[in-house]
């Protein structure tokens, strides 16, 4: 299992974008063909310092994203690595257009970072609420869909994205986020869910922030003599289908946690797996319903749609009240 951080829930918290600025910087001091271009974000997304580092290679094209991935895919085109900068939001659903079409189609090298995601914006409103994204960007053609949990897990997946051909969506929250990884050294891989926790009760798959929730709900069933197995699915596609048939078999209980619509993302991307294998389980998705979030922070509107630590722990448990023989043979062999 990684190096998790079993703490409470007032652990450190570390600002994901800034992370995600500072690799950012770094991998552009080892290679020029790095371009950086944002559309009037670069404060927010905290670029700043590979724009004063490297001001010849960074390009600010104004609220005009869709300008801006169509001027990405003509960079990649002629060997540049273009990151774009920008709010979750404005990638997936302002420009999408441009990304299905110029990038996505033509199997680019383009990174696309999409900060503010899920609700970590809840106070800027329904505009601002990423709460779609992955649904829409895992459903592209060509297109590796990256979600990582903390600021650690953001670093490994910018590092890995540059270090992999083709294009690229890394999902990251807008502020500080509660850490999950001590070290970057934890065996992070595009594709491979990490283990943070194992039990035979229970599985939850999470991704993003959420998967602190996870962490915390583990912890806090455990002291109740409830084991459970929480799985990081920090890559949405490509899913880690191995991981999720394993889980299905080992604890017959699944749940996912987003902070994201329950339709298409984490949970459907885990749904599909779940039915193409034609394995039964008890299976409960949270997330986001079927609807646009209210306005406020993002600890308050994770409590309310169920999502938090509390949320997952109440998940689990109903779960649990689903009584099954245990010669039931509804979890078959992998």
């Amino acid at each position: 299992m990684a190096g998790l951080v079993y703490t409470s829930i007032d652990t450190t918290k570390l600002s994901t974008a800034e992370v995600y600025g500072a690799m950012l910087s770094k991998l552009g001091e080892d290679d020029p063909r790095i371009v950086v271009l944002t559309a009037d974000l670069a404060k927010s997304t905290k670029i700043g310092t590979f724009m004063e580092s490297f001001p010849d290679r960074f390009y600010n094209l104004g609220i005009a994203e869709q300008n801006m991935y169509g001027v990405a895919a003509g960079m990649a085109s002629c060997g540049l690595i273009p990151f774009t900068s920008s709010f979750a939001i404005f990638n997936s659903c302002r420009a999408l257009d441009q990304v299905h079409t110029d990038i996505c189609y033509q199997n680019l090298n383009v990174k696309m970072i999409g900060s503010h995601a899920g609700t970590s914006f809840g106070q800027a409103g329904s505009t601002h609420h990423s709460i779609e994204d992955i649904a829409i960007m895992r459903s592209l053609a060509n297109l590796t869909v990256l979600v990582p949990a903390d600021g650690m897990e953001t670093a490994n997946a910018v590092k890995a994205a540059y270090e992999m051909e083709g294009p690229v969506y890394i999902r990251i929250n807008r502020g500080f986020d509660q850490i999950v990884y001590r070290e970057a050294d934890y065996g992070y891989e595009i594709g491979k869910a990490v283990q943070l926790a194992d039990g035979s009760d229970a599985t939850i798959i999470a991704c993003g922030c959420t998967v602190f929730s996870a962490v915390q709900a583990a912890r806090e069933l455990a002291a109740d003599g409830v084991k459970v197995r929480v799985l990081d699915m920090h890559t949405i596609k490509p899913l880690d289908e191995e991981a999720v048939r394993k889980a299905i078999h080992d604890t017959r209980r699944i749940i996912t946690v987003e902070d994201h619509s329950i339709i298409g993302g984490l949970g459907g991307a885990v749904s599909e797996v779940i039915a193409s294998a034609g394995m039964g389980c008890a299976f409960k998705r949270l997330g986001i319903p079927d609807q646009f979030s209210p306005i406020g922070l993002q600890e308050d509107l994770m409590a309310y749609h169920g999502i938090d630590t509390a949320g997952v722990v109440t998940a689990v448990h109903e779960l649990l009240k689903m009584d099954f023989e245990e010669n039931d043979d509804w979890a078959d062999e992998i």
